[in-house]
């Protein structure tokens, strides 16, 4: 499948947490970092997603927002 995105991060699942409606996956990097992607349980059970498992973060943004308290 051909992606638009250039924001393509190798890594290994961490963890995985479900719910009913949504899952939070933490993906760590080979350099130590972590991304965090949440995406609906539907789709985590699509891609069969589990822990130790190999997988790409695609990043697509149009903005990213920061907020300083």
């Amino acid at each position: 499948m051909g992606l638009s995105a250039r924001n393509n991060l190798t890594g290994t699942v961490k963890s995985l947490k479900k719910d009913e409606i949504m899952a939070e996956i933490v993906v760590e990097l080979g350099d130590g970092q972590t991304v965090t992607s949440t995406i609906t349980r539907a789709s985590a059970d699509r891609l069969d997603l589990a822990e130790g498992d190999e997988v790409s973060a695609v990043i697509k943004a149009s903005e990213v927002m920061i907020d300083k308290d």
